[in-house]
């Protein structure tokens, strides 16, 4: 499956103004990141258990 293929959604984090966005797509076996700013920009992939470790982290657990 290519990127444009997933559905993408932006951070509950996200402010209103459009800025400092990021937007999350989930697969099958990855999770796909990307600045919502610049979509033509290549997307990066990480693992699930990667991102469930990533996810920990950023909210302090």
């Amino acid at each position: 499956m290519g990127t444009t293929e997933l559905a993408w959604f932006k951070s509950s984090y996200s402010g209103t103004q459009g800025d400092s966005c990021v937007e999350v797509a989930v697969s099958e076996q990855t999770v796909h990141v990307r600045d919502s700013k610049d979509v033509s920009r290549s997307p990066f992939a990480v693992g699930r258990e990667g991102w469930a470790h990533f996810v920990g982290f950023a909210a302090g657990s």
